[in-house]
Formats: structure tokens, C-alpha cells, sequence
């Protein structure tokens, strides 16, 4: 079963805000407010067991500050627990990584899927358990029904959405930015003239992590759910319209406006295909009045690679919501999910303190990450931007579009080197061929699909 929820009320929600967060960002509110509670200082909500003893292994893809962000959260497991608890660093995809260690007899107790389809297979699998009472509780206090949906198969629950992502972002650097002399854009048509008055100016306008076919998946999602609208996505996500269809036509050709313009991309496409998403970031707020890149498009996560960089976010480092392309500004999320492959005790009492607002406080503490728990203090956010980044998400209730190709089967979806990853990457090289490029895709799902 594939969940799809319907949007345009979220559109609205996220550009008001996402405008409010830029505008806001100026001041450098770098702080939770006098009358809030800072991080840490409240008492545990949730209730774990003692798991003395128990050993847990948990994989995920996460590598970098993402993977040292979430070390802290199984930490504090540890303390409250008395368990031991693992980090595994998986491969992507990580089914095929999970496929091969069930196969060897030493699956980890709990894996972090980062695609709706990855957790469908699990289960089609046998290899995901269902989740446990202690952890559904959290879940229904602590999440909207459209997020506990995402991780249900057949009306089974089986995982615990732990990280959002708001996928429908543009971060900038502010120097470039007042040395050409623009604003930020609204629509897709001033997104373009502003990309091409930064280029006079000296600095290439748009740095793409080419080399990152996921990347290339969210701009085309982006610029697609704006123009075809929420329906037409829904359709796409489950194949009930081709890849052939007109509206894919429309989408790439207007992606093709920018992706064809080989001024626009740091490095033209070449440049952009041997670039990975960390430097597409950080090549974007180095370099002083120079850098290799004026903006870069991805979600709120973003903000944990600017970390790295000398760039303060909020004044160096600013963002505007995706710009419309059709009538309404695009809202696009995707998310993480804790799923149990083991039915132990220890793994169902880790889902349920990743479900609980004690665990998020410590990540979104960390920076560089968004909660679907409507529970967290708005204040455990380390800056104004992505305090209003989570606002919005949870203002958005159910009103959201989850990213598409993590809708997918991961064979097509989501795999390096492969289908729609693969597909995407061929027409960033040779954004002219756009039937090419949609008779590739329809290939490859149609096969996706079958099997």
C-alpha cells in the first residue's frame, strides 16, 4: 500500500513561513527565548525498560555529522536503558545492504529506511515486525495520522518516522546575492532571471550535486508537483500514468531550462556530475566574494553541511522557499524510519524512544535536523530558520507531498546508478533529449514495478 496525502494548504503554509524565517533571520536569534525551556532541562516523557546487558545494533546510511548527531541520541538510550547499543554504517541502498546481512544470519535489530518503499519491502520480505504497543502509544501522542500512515503496510504499523526533511528549499549566499543585486525569487521565471543577472556578475549561479542522482530526483519532483499539481503526482508516484505522459514532458522541459544552461551550473554539467551533495553545498558559502556557487538547492539539512563552513546561517547563509512554477510554491517532505528487524525488547523499546519527544530534542539540538513529532519544544531548535522550518511542518498537519521516487521501488527510485537516479544524471548531460529521457524512465519503472 502506498500512502499519498493530499497538499496545497501546506504550499501556502511553508512559503509564508519559509518568508517569515528569512526575514527573521537578520536578527540572529540564535537562542531559546527567556520564557522557554532550554534542552535537556525537562523530565524524561517517556518511560523505557531496563535492558541491562542487552546488545543493539542499529544501521542507517547516515555517515558524517549526520551519523555523530544521531551516535548522540543512541547515547542517551544507553543511559536511561543500561543497553549497549551499535551503530552499523550501511551501503545505499540499504535493502540490498539488510538483504545481504539477513542472508549471513546477523540482520541489526533496528534499521533507519529513508524510503516509503524500502519499508514496504521489508515487510513483503518478512523481515520487518510490527510495532509494539509501547511505541504505538507514543506514536498516536505524539504524531499526526498522516505521518503514522507513512509507516504503515496494510494498516500495520511497522515504522517510526524519526527524521523529517523539508525537500522544497533554496539556500543562498547573502554576498552574492547583494553584490548582484537581487531578491530572492518567487516563481520559477524570476528564479531563472535572477540565475542569469548573478552569472553577469561573475559568480556562477547554481551549484547541483549532479554526482548524487537523489539530488537530481527532488528538482524534478519539485518543479513537477508545482506545475502538474498534487493528483497528477499521486498518479506518477504509483504508475498510473507513464513516465511518457505530457506532464513529465512539461516538467523536464522546464527543468531543461535550467540544466541546458551550462553558465548557470558551477562546472557545467560535467562539473555538476562529479560533484556530491556535501561540496555542492560547502563550494556554495566558501571562496569569500568568489565562491564556485551562488545557491544550492536541498532541504533543511542542508544547514549541517554550511555547519562545516565558515558561514553563519542567517546572515551568510540564507533561504527561500522552492519557487513556484505553476500556481502554488511546491511542498515537497521525505523522512527516515525506524523499522525493527529483531522482536526484541531492546528494539521495540528504541522505537519507542525514537518516537518520543525526549529523542528529537537531542537531534534537533544538534542542528541540521526537522522532527514530524509534533510534541518537541519548538525552542530544542538551535536558530529562528529552522525553528520556523519545523513550525511549518507540523502546521501543516497531513497537508504535505512525500518525496516521490522514495515512493517508489528502490530498484528505480532510489539506486545509485540505476533507474531513475541513472536516468536523471543522462539528462543532466543532455537536458535536449527529453524524450529520451522519459522513454528511459518508463523502461525502467515499468521493470521496477513488475518484479
Amino acid at each position: 500500500m502506498r500512502t499519498t496525502l493530499r497538499t496545497s494548504r501546506a504550499a501556502v503554509i511553508f512559503a509564508a513561513v519559509g518568508a517569515l524565517a528569512v526575514a527573521g533571520c537578520g536578527g540572529g536569534d540564535d537562542k531559546a527565548k527567556p520564557d522557554e525551556s532550554k534542552p535537556g532541562e525537562s523530565a524524561p516523557s517517556v518511560q523505557l525498560p531496563k535492558l541491562n546487558g542487552e546488545k543493539i545494533e542499529v544501521a542507517a546510511v547516515w555517515s558524517g555529522p549526520e551519523q555523530e548527531n544521531f551516535t548522540k541520541v543512541l547515547k542517551e538510550f544507553e543511559k536511561r536503558t543500561g543497553a549497549t547499543v551499535t551503530f552499523v554504517p550501511a551501503q545505499d541502498p540499504i535493502v540490498n545492504f539488510l538483504g545481504t546481512k539477513i542472508a549471513g544470519g546477523s540482520p541489526p535489530d533496528v534499521a533507519m529506511l529513508p524510503q516509503v518503499g524500502a519499508i514496504q519491502q521489508a515487510v513483503e520480505r518478512k523481515w520487518a515486525k510490527p510495532v509494539a504497543a509501547e511505541a504505538k502509544a507514543e506514536l498516536a501522542k505524539n504524531y499526526s495520522a498522516g505521518w503514522q500512515k507513512l509507516g504503515q503496510v496494510n494498516g500495520e504499523q511497522y515504522g517510526v518516522y524519526y527524521k523529517a526533511a523539508n525537500k522544497s528549499l533554496i539556500w543562498y549566499n547573502n554576498t552574492a546575492f547583494e553584490n548582484a543585486g537581487v531578491q530572492e525569487p518567487k516563481t520559477w521565471k524570476d528564479f531563472l532571471a535572477v540565475a542569469e543577472t548573478i552569472s553577469a556578475s561573475g559568480v556562477t549561479p547554481v551549484s547541483v550535486a549532479g554526482a548524487d542522482g537523489w539530488t537530481l530526483t527532488d528538482w524534478f519532483e519539485n518543479i513537477y508537483l508545482s506545475q502538474a499539481g498534487p493528483e497528477k503526482y499521486d498518479q506518477l508516484a504509483q504508475h498510473k500514468i507513464k513516465w511518457t505522459d505530457p506532464s513529465v514532458k512539461t516538467a523536464l522541459t522546464t527543468l531543461g531550462e535550467l540544466f541546458g544552461k551550462p553558465n548557470l551550473i558551477a562546472g557545467g554539467a560535467d562539473g555538476a556530475l562529479q560533484t556530491e551533495f556535501p561540496a555542492s553545498v560547502t563550494q556554495t558559502f566558501t571562496g569569500g566574494d568568489q565562491p564556485k556557487g551562488a545557491m544550492v538547492f536541498e532541504g533543511d539539512f542542508v544547514s549541517v553541511n554550511i555547519a562545516q563552513t565558515k558561514a553563519k546561517i542567517g546572515t551568510d547563509a540564507k533561504v527561500f522557499p522552492f519557487p513556484a512554477v505553476g500556481t502554488e510554491a511546491p511542498v515537497v517532505t521525505g523522512g527516515d524510519a525506524a523499522v525493527a528487524l529483531k522482536d526484541s525488547k531492546g528494539a521495540q523499546a528504541l522505537l519507542t524512544f525514537l518516537a518520543s519527544p525526549d529523542a528529537a530534542e537531542i537531534s534537533a539540538g544538534a542542528g541540521g535536523f526537522i522532527s514530524p513529532n509534533k510534541s518537541l519544544d519548538l525552542a530544542a531548535y538551535p536558530n529562528d530558520v529552522q525553528r520556523d522550518i519545523a513550525k511549518a511542518l507540523i502546521a501543516a498537519g497531513d497537508d504535505f507531498r512525500f518525496d516521490m521516487s522514495d515512493q517508489m521501488p528502490q530498484s528505480f527510485g532510489g539506486t545509485p546508478g540505476k533507474g531513475e537516479w541513472k536516468a536523471l544524471q543522462d539528462f543532466l548531460k543532455n537536458p535536449k533529449d527529453v524524450a529520451g529521457a522519459q522513454q528511459k524512465l518508463e523502461s525502467d519503472a515499468a521493470k521496477a514495478y513488475k518484479s
